[in-house]
C-alpha cells in the first residue's frame, strides 16, 4: 500500500471558477472523498465494458477512471481498444502478451502512454499558473508511478490548487501539486 505522508485534506479558502464538463469532471472525483476509503492494488476480474471495483476500494488511478465516467468516457475500453491495435506503444513491464481489460486501465504507465497518444500533453513546470482544474497529472511519491486530478479549491496553505487522489488512505483532496517529482501533465478534450 501506497500511504504518502503529508496527504491530510488540505482545509481550502477559496475555488476556482469552473463550470460545463470540467466541472463535471472535478465534481465526479471529489464525489469519491469519503466513499473510496481503501486503497487496494489487489488484481480484480472485472466486467468489460464498464467495469470497476467496488467504489470502497481503489487504487489511484480508479479516481481518473470513475470521474470520466461520469462523463460517458469509459477508459477501461478506450485503453484497452488502444492496447489491442498498438501494444507495442505500451510499456512491457507486467510480461503480457496480450492486453488485459481488467487491469491494463488502472495502470498509471499505461494511462500515461493513452493520455500521450489522446489528450493534449501539456508542459511540466513548477509553475502553479500552468495548472488547471481537470488537468491530469503524474508524479513519482517514493518512485512509486501515481496520477491524480488537479482539483479546483486552493490550499489555504500554498496558495496552489489542491489534487484530488487515492494517495493510499483512500480518495482525498491534498496540497500535493509540487510534493513529488512531476512526470507527466495532460488535458483530456472534455
Amino acid at each position: 500500500m501506497l500511504a504518502m505522508p503529508g496527504l491530510l485534506a488540505g482545509c481550502s479558502h477559496a475555488s476556482v471558477p469552473t463550470q460545463g464538463r470540467t466541472r463535471t469532471l472535478v465534481d465526479a472525483a471529489r464525489s469519491q472523498i469519503h466513499k473510496t476509503v481503501k486503497y487496494d492494488s489487489v488484481y480484480s476480474k472485472i466486467v468489460y465494458p464498464m467495469g470497476d471495483v467496488p467504489l470502497e476500494r481503489g487504487v489511484c488511478t480508479d479516481v481518473i477512471i470513475r470521474a470520466y465516467r461520469q462523463l460517458g468516457l469509459d477508459l477501461q475500453q478506450l485503453v484497452h481498444e488502444d492496447m489491442a491495435a498498438n501494444f507495442d506503444l505500451y510499456p512491457k513491464r507486467w510480461e503480457l502478451t496480450a492486453p488485459d481489460p481488467n487491469i491494463d486501465h488502472r495502470r498509471v504507465p499505461n494511462l500515461m502512454v493513452f493520455f500521450s497518444r489522446f489528450a493534449e500533453s501539456l508542459p511540466v513546470s513548477k509553475n502553479a499558473a500552468d495548472y488547471r482544474p481537470g488537468d491530469i497529472i503524474t508524479n513519482l511519491p517514493f518512485g512509486r508511478t501515481h496520477i491524480a486530478i488537479v482539483g479546483d479549491r486552493k490550499s489555504w496553505r500554498s496558495g496552489r490548487l489542491m489534487l484530488i487522489q487515492n494517495g493510499g488512505l483512500g480518495a482525498r483532496e491534498d496540497d500535493e501539486l509540487f510534493t513529488y517529482p512531476l512526470t507527466g501533465h495532460y488535458r483530456y478534450s472534455l
